[in-house]
């Protein structure tokens, strides 16, 4: 195995740490190509066969006249002395070089005694004022103690608190990784008060005392306080900085790193986050301000843009293009896509599979480890690892906050093996490098608390305003927001940065705090936009650990899809899609409009955290269970409708002699843009309003083509969709106004994708100009699979892994259209 390449400084990544900041230092450390900016990677040449090989030939040294002859005769006599016997001149330059470097070391020594002793003295300082503020946490005995015994006690007890909290804590959070997520965390705090009670038992002085619940909170906050004071103190040492991000790396299946190792590569997702939308969020911002004159402000204020770190990365550094997503514009189709290569039979968010009687979700544990046991099976070799992160060595690669593995065996929050229980591949253990450290917990659950009530205020903001559209957010939406802009943000942004410390080649994480917000507070709104800024911090806080990585990084974003605005199908029209089938079906429909549930992933994820059972999705839409009803699904905009007593697809002829009313039903109702059927005679078939047809397989147009609202490259999404063996009987796309970009969800969304229409299916690729375009000038990317081929070829461009798996077709491209303009 190759020795760990040492990074400036002395530093070899996680496994070893710097000797000090000195030797660490930034002017030490060579900076990054301007030309491709430090977040594309590009430290070092990508290609290392295209380095310039050094010149065999020795290089004689230019006579030098100011040398004198006992020089030259003593740099001939260093030359000529044997290894084992070096000259005058080389013992003098060694015993220099011991002495610097014993100086050095002992500087580095007084550095780190001092911020032992300053964060041990914050710890004292804390405990006093504890001491003094909680009534049920004492440092002196009942009858009294001088001042001098309390701050001995106080001293006492923050250092052997300190001790245990470095020695001890690993092993107990490493103890208890089977845990559910949300346990852990809580039991952090207990864990931690527990320290501290023993901490004030093993005191000398016997004075310490607090109850178990006082305990807890004293221990949190010291250890805020400690950590905020090591934070502070290293912010200016650089070898410190570095010390304290190694931390976070994964000291177990770290990969070596070569002295001459390529690039790796970091993929950030940013779920649901649209092209336009983080164009938009890249650009300068004009506020009017100062006085007004005749209604118009005479002062225009330029503010910066809204992702402050990412625009300075655009037309730099990187650059911007939009990829248009498959039908099922949702992250299960698009992520399986894009790490596993192939999003074949996946038709929506949820489905009806006949022959098992189930509802598949995709962010369902069950059903998201089925779809990667289906993908590894239509593989050409079943036994091949397969996706995008495989590779020949284990702990490699890592997929972090993902719905799949992508191949990957360095899991965190990887939704598909949440219901696994295998030791290397469980999703747990990527909290303990959060968890390792207690103050991580106090932090982050300060900013759960912050962000629940932040969503509450918002949320009462908004009905006070009387803004439209709105949805409920009550309940437990605030948590659930809470868990997906904070928890797992949190574990993930640790955990990318550890994998970059410890040098893997390649690292898929997904950031889906936008996806979730912009659900309930829709695409472009003030909310969204916070959420937007601090994902752009995440990302400068990735870009700065990239610095102090074993090896460059290039950084990758990406989204999986869009989202599009507009008030629901039920608040637009009084019913629901589900009230709309069994009407035209002839079945009784409820006298109040149903709420349908919300298909975000984040709830899911959530609930798989707390390691609690799959809700059944088809509690609402699953009268067909009890006989001839239809069974109706919503995945955003798109609706499906499937007939359980009827074996495999249903024809269009079967259904107009059984139901006649329910396609006029459903395409001439305003709400619904098209709807898709399999003809006995045609194949499949889109129907629109007024008896418009669109023949998928001839291309044979009736009337106004259904499909000309929706854009260039629509008939061949919805046609490969309708190949599926699990796309429904009846699927059902809403109306989409191209002039304002509004759809209506069938669920409960004013953000809403999963079907075809708006934003929804425009995300976007941003890549380090070190790599090949995407496609070339002129066309666009289509398909989640399209952008899988892509991503794979960056991969071997950095020279990372070889990705075992068959890929039999080239990258779809098509031409850009007018309105699909490049960033």
């Amino acid at each position: 195995m190759a020795e760990p390449r040492k990074a400036p400084g002395g530093y070899s990544g996680p496994g070893e740490e710097p000797a000090s900041g000195e030797e660490a230092g930034e002017g030490t450390r060579p900076r990054p190509d301007p030309r491709s900016g430090p977040h594309a990677g590009s430290r070092r040449d990508p290609d290392p066969r295209s380095r310039t090989e050094p010149d065999p030939e020795p290089r004689t040294e230019p006579d030098d006249p100011s040398r004198t002859d006992a020089d030259h005769r003593s740099r001939t006599d260093g030359d000529s002395a044997s290894p084992t016997d070096p000259g005058p001149g080389s013992r003098a330059g060694l015993t220099a070089l011991r002495a610097a470097t014993t100086r050095k070391g002992r500087r580095a020594a007084a550095r780190g005694l001092g911020r032992i002793v300053v964060v041990w003295a914050v710890g004292t300082v804390t405990m006093l004022i504890l001491a003094g503020a909680l009534p049920d946490f004492r440092l002196q005995s009942p009858d009294g103690d001088s001042a001098t015994h309390i701050a001995v006690t106080a001293a006492v007890g923050a250092g052997v608190f300190g001790v245990l909290s470095a020695l001890v804590w690993p092993v107990l959070v490493r103890a208890l990784l089977l845990v559910p997520a949300f346990v852990l965390g809580l039991l952090v705090f207990f864990l931690n008060g527990s320290l501290l009670l023993i901490a004030l038992s093993l005191n000398p002085t016997g004075r310490g005392e607090a109850n178990p619940e006082t305990a807890v909170v004293v221990a949190a906050v010291m250890s805020a306080a400690s950590s905020a004071t090591s934070t502070a103190l290293t912010v200016r040492d650089d070898g410190a900085y570095r010390r304290r991000l190694a931390r976070l790396a994964y000291r177990r299946g770290a990969p070596a790193v070569s002295p001459d190792a390529a690039p790796g590569i970091v993929f950030l997702q940013l779920d649901g986050v649209g092209h336009d939308v983080l164009h938009a969020a890249l650009q300068e911002r004009e506020r009017a301000g100062g006085r007004s004159l005749g209604g118009q402000r005479l002062l225009a204020h330029r503010l910066p843009p809204v992702m402050e770190t990412v625009a300075s990365w655009h037309g730099t550094s990187h650059r911007l293009i939009p990829w248009r997503t498959d039908w099922s514009s949702q992250t299960g189709a698009s992520q399986l896509g894009i790490l596993h290569g192939t999003n074949e039979d996946v038709p929506a968010f949820r489905w009806y599979e006949k022959e098992t009687g189930e509802v598949m979700v995709c962010s369902h544990p069950s059903t998201a480890q089925e779809l990667e046991r289906r993908v590894a099976a239509r593989a050409a070799d079943p036994a091949a690892p397969g996706g995008l992160l495989a590779t020949g060595a284990p702990g490699d690669t890592a997929s972090r906050g993902n719905l799949f593995t992508g191949g990957a065996t360095q899991l965190a929050l990887v939704l598909s093996v949440a219901v696994r229980r295998k030791k290397k591949t469980r999703s747990r253990a990527g909290y303990f490098a959060y968890f390792s450290d207690p103050a991580n917990a106090s932090r982050t659950f300060a900013s759960f608390v912050a962000e629940a009530g932040r969503e509450v205020f918002q949320s009462l903001r908004s009905r006070l305003r009387r803004e439209t559209p709105r949805v409920g957010r009550g309940g437990l939406y605030p948590f659930v927001r809470a868990f997906a802009t904070v928890v797992s943000r949190d574990v993930v942004v640790t955990a990318v940065i550890g994998d970059m410390l410890a040098g893997r080649t390649a690292v898929y994480a997904d950031l889906v705090a936008y996806d979730e917000v912009a659900h309930y507070s829709g695409p472009q709104h003030r909310d969204t936009q916070q959420v937007l800024r601090r994902i752009d911090r995440s990302i400068a806080l990735i870009a700065k650990a990239a610095e102090h990585a074993p090896r460059p990084y290039r950084i990758v974003l990406l989204s999986d899809h869009g989202q599009s605005h507009g008030p629901t199908f039920a608040a637009a029209y009084g019913l629901t899609l589900q009230d709309l089938v069994r009407a035209g079906c002839g079945l009784p429909v409820s006298r109040r409009v149903g709420k349908t549930g919300s298909g975000a992933e984040a709830r899911t994820a959530a609930r798989a955290a707390l390691r609690r059972p799959e809700r059944p999705e088809d509690g609402h839409h699953g009268e067909g269970r009890r006989g001839l009803e239809p069974v109706v699904l919503a995945s955003g905009n798109l609706g499906l409708v499937s007939f359980p007593e009827l074996p495999g697809v249903v024809g269009r002829e079967t259904i107009e002699r059984r139901h006649p009313a329910l396609l006029p039903a459903l395409t001439e109702h305003p709400g619904v843009g098209f709807v898709l059927v399999r003809s006995e005679e045609h194949g499949p078939v889109v129907l629109g309003a007024d008896g418009a047809e669109h023949h998928l397989e001839t291309g044979k147009v009736v009337g106004i083509d259904p499909l000309l609202p929706f854009g260039p490259g629509a008939a061949e999404t919805v046609l490969r969709t309708a190949r599926f063996p699990h796309a429904a009987d009846i699927m059902v796309n809403s109306s989409y106004d191209p002039q304002t970009g509004t759809v209506h969800a069938f669920e409960d969304q004013i953000g809403s994708h999963g079907g075809l229409g708006g934003e929804q299916s425009r995300a976007f690729l941003f890549w380090p100009e070190g790599l090949t375009p995407p496609v070339p000038v002129g066309e666009t990317l289509a398909g989640a699979e399209s952008v899988h081929r892509v991503l794979r070829r960056w991969i071997g461009e950095c020279g990372g892994p070889v990705v075992r798996r068959a890929a039999p077709a080239e990258v779809r491209a098509e031409p850009v259209a007018e309105d699909q303009r490049a960033g």
